[in-house]
């Protein structure tokens, strides 16, 4: 049972000297019982009281790591239900899964694909975890081979998929160095995986029928001194399973509940690639830490890894690009100058239009605070006086020799402004970025 805030204070030094970052000692105590807080926060804490007070400082759901070195994945050690109430932390990894079933051709032409599973968005790049090699096989000895060549195929972190803890064994013996997922504990070799999670130093799935036998064999598992556990519930409908993993993350975070405070593994069933996708972003949305599906086909990713990322943003925070005059193309001195806010998603359409006119010219990106276009106009943070102010900041007038620059149309009303501020010939463009193609043909064409 988790203590609660008091039970925490009484323990605390009451100095109340504020260096946890809280002003008193009871406010920190009350962060700490919540998961919010970490006791290291605290300089002053006694040995007895840290002891004491080791499992209310624990974070509700564990970190859990998958792999090694720079590719490593960190998983759990969440703190929040919701996303508006704090920011989450550790995205959903993806794995892509194999079977050792296809013959070493398909096996290294799919492992191929998979590596080549690179995306630039929004000024962000998205990519893939790691590669699940399940065993399907009946000769034990081509799970062993499969993830020999997996593992030297690619540098993605790998998912041992097995039951059979003497097949695991053999496999994960070469890449033991790698750290990979051991797939699955269950009820009926729990023993037998959890020693060998042990012996390799790897992190464990745990494999239950349903929430109440999960629980049962998380207990178990831990008490032969394994801690670095992923759950996997069992269920593989969708909304079964998105209503298991939302009571798990409730009763980790809520209720403190221990049996339960660790990630969540979720495998998706669905036949049709898009139908897969679908069920993915379900899980993703619903607390799974790593997702493993069976199409790698970039068309269908996509989607799925701009959601996963969306979703992982700090809600508080936009995503914004740099202040400065960006080069699209060969620029010259007669290239135009647009000019719009640093919010990525703004930034980034305008750039995309500006390179589809077949123009080359410079876009300014004024800081306001990564707000669009309207909201930074209704905050008072894209004005005429900031925009003439970042011209002079970036030299705009030793750039080019012409004295012109497009402003967006949603903000045609600073045109006269900063025509006077600046003695620039102001035009203004299209309210939206899809009509950049059509003014710069109509206004730019030489």
């Amino acid at each position: 049972m988790a203590l609660t805030g008091l039970e925490i204070y009484k323990q605390l030094p009451k100095k109340n000297c504020g260096e946890c970052g809280t002003p008193t000692c009871l406010a920190f105590a009350m962060n700490l019982a919540a998961g919010k807080a970490s006791l290291d926060s605290c300089p002053y804490v006694s040995d007895a009281a840290r002891e004491a007070l080791n499992a209310a400082a624990a974070p509700p759901i564990a970190k859990v790591v998958l792999g090694t070195g720079t590719a490593a994945v960190e998983m759990g050690d969440e703190t929040e239900l919701f996303r508006h109430d704090k920011r989450f932390y550790h995205e959903t990894a993806i794995a892509i899964q194999v079977s050792d079933n296809l013959s070493n051709e398909e096996l290294m032409a799919k492992v191929a694909a998979i590596n080549e599973l690179q995306f630039d968005r929004v000024g962000q790049h998205y990519t893939i975890q790691a590669i699940a090699i399940r065993h399907d096989a009946d000769d034990p000895n081509a799970f062993q081979a499969a993830v020999a060549a997996v593992a030297a195929a690619t540098r993605l972190n790998l998912i041992l998929m097995a039951n059979d803890a003497a097949v695991l064994k053999t496999a994960v013996a070469g890449v033991a160095d790698r750290k990979p997922l051991l797939y699955a504990a269950t009820a009926a070799n729990y023993e037998a995986m959890t020693t060998l999670a042990k012996e390799f130093n790897c992190p464990l799935a745990v494999y239950g029928n349903g929430l109440e036998e999960l629980a049962g064999l998380v207990d178990k598992i831990v008490a032969l001194g394994c801690k670095q556990l992923v759950l996997d519930p069992g269920a593989r409908e969708t909304s079964r399973a998105v209503a298991d993993f939302t009571q798990i993350r409730r009763l980790a975070i809520k209720k403190r509940f221990r049996s339960f405070g660790y990630p969540i593994i979720a495998l998706t069933t669905a036949g049709d690639p898009l139908a897969e996708i679908l069920q993915a972003t379900n899980y993703i949305s619903k607390y799974a830490s790593l997702v493993v599906l069976r199409t790698a086909a970039k068309e269908h990713l996509l989607p799925l890894l701009s959601w996963r990322q969306n979703l992982y943003t700090d809600p508080q925070v936009p995503i914004r690009v740099e202040e400065k005059l960006n080069e699209i193309g060969a620029v010259n001195e007669n290239s135009p100058v647009y000019v719009t806010t640093n919010f990525s998603l703004t930034y980034y359409s305008v750039e995309g239009e500006i390179e589809s006119t077949k123009i080359p010219s410079y876009l300014l990106s004024v800081d306001t605070d990564g707000l669009s276009v309207l909201t930074a106009y209704a905050d008072g943070k894209f004005e005429a006086e900031k925009i003439a102010g970042v011209m002079k900041k970036v030299g705009l007038e030793n750039k080019v020799k012409h004295r012109r620059i497009i402003i967006p149309g949603a903000v045609a009303v600073l045109k006269g402004k900063l025509e006077d501020l600046t003695g620039w010939e102001v035009l203004v463009g299209p309210r939206e970025a899809s009509g950049i193609v059509a003014f710069a043909r109509a206004n730019l064409a030489s």
